[in-house]
């Protein structure tokens, strides 16, 4: 049973399973975590409500992007949760030039299991070349 499947997730696994499934592209299993009302905002982005418009948005930006996390704090329980992230941002330019150790900061609001607002802050603007 993966920690998709299973009700009792706290929100930090479901916030790391998400993350996993976005960096895999697997928007369908990233999609069965959000609830109905989901928004996502991004540096220089407007607010976004589909993860295939993420992709769409991100595609002329970078190739590729991975997290690798350095902490996770969680807020509240489990019908109601707030969860930071932070840690640095691995990946390639849209010209196949990598780059790393680009800061970043998430949070994630959580209602009944089911992320409801993804906010993203981080410096690759000040990173790309």
């Amino acid at each position: 049973m993966s920690v998709v499947d299973t009700p009792s997730a706290s929100p930090e696994e479901l916030v790391r399973t998400f993350l996993a499934a976005m960096e895999a592209r697997d928007l369908e299993r990233a999609g069965a975590l959000l609830d109905e009302g989901f928004t996502m905002v991004f540096p220089g982005s407007g607010e976004m409500h589909r993860l295939d418009e993420l992709v769409a948005w991100a595609s002329s930006r970078y190739r590729f992007v991975r997290k690798r996390i350095a902490a996770v704090e969680t807020c509240g329980d489990s019908d109601v949760a707030t969860v930071f992230c932070h840690g640095e941002l691995d990946g390639q330019w849209p010209d196949g030039t990598p780059f790393s150790d680009v800061r970043f900061i998430d949070r994630f609001e959580l209602r009944h299991g089911r992320i409801a607002r993804q906010q993203v802050w981080n410096d690759l603007a000040l990173a790309r070349p």
